[in-house]
């Protein structure tokens, strides 16, 4: 067997028995499961995020759920590294929905105070015409990839439910979302 895949399974039982230790509130086990994955728990947070401060805090919100919900880690469902990122991930996703509510609220209430100073026609126009570009930008993926991103995006499914409903794995339901909206944006002109 490859050194490299009997370390990792190596990792992966440790890991598991300091999940195991947490869900017992051993102090030390977390400090030693914290020291071992808080560099790949940050990175998975600051590439959903893109924001050190925000990844920072992320990042605590998702220790402080891991103690207090590590005696629900059961092994037989998955690597102890799987769900820390899936944890740290689903945060990080929550972090970006309610940023962006926010900056929606703050919108709606500038809009609101600010009474009709604004042209609705011209506001609505705009809306049209980008929902129109982003129908033609679409109409350019492929269906695959249309599918993917409209159940993920249009109709608010996680990735996982994107796999299970389309009937093919995580990591190909992941590729074609990505490479979906690399097009997407590439057609519509984003930066």
């Amino acid at each position: 067997m490859n050194s490299a895949v009997t370390a990792r399974a190596a990792e992966g039982l440790e890991l598991a028995a300091l999940l195991e230790r947490c869900g017992l509130s051993d102090q030390r086990a977390f400090a030693e499961l914290y020291d071992r994955t808080c560099a790949r728990v940050f990175g998975l947070v600051l590439r959903v995020l893109h924001d050190p401060g925000y990844a920072e805090e992320t990042t605590q919100e998702v220790y402080l759920q891991i103690w207090r919900t590590a005696a629900n880690f059961d092994a037989t469902k998955g690597s102890a590294v799987t769900w820390l990122m899936t944890l740290a991930h689903r945060r990080a996703v929550d972090r970006v929905r309610a940023e962006q509510a926010h900056a929606l609220r703050e919108v709606a209430y500038g809009a609101s105070t600010l009474g009709n100073e604004f042209d609705e026609v011209t506001e609505e126009v705009g809306r049209r015409l980008e929902q129109q570009a982003v129908r033609a930008g679409l109409e350019t993926l492929t269906a695959t990839q249309r599918e993917a991103i409209s159940l993920a995006y249009f109709g608010g499914h996680t990735y996982a439910e994107v796999a299970a409903q389309l009937g093919v794995g995580l990591p190909t339901v992941k590729s074609r979302i990505r490479d979906g909206l690399t097009r997407l944006k590439k057609n519509l002109g984003v930066t």
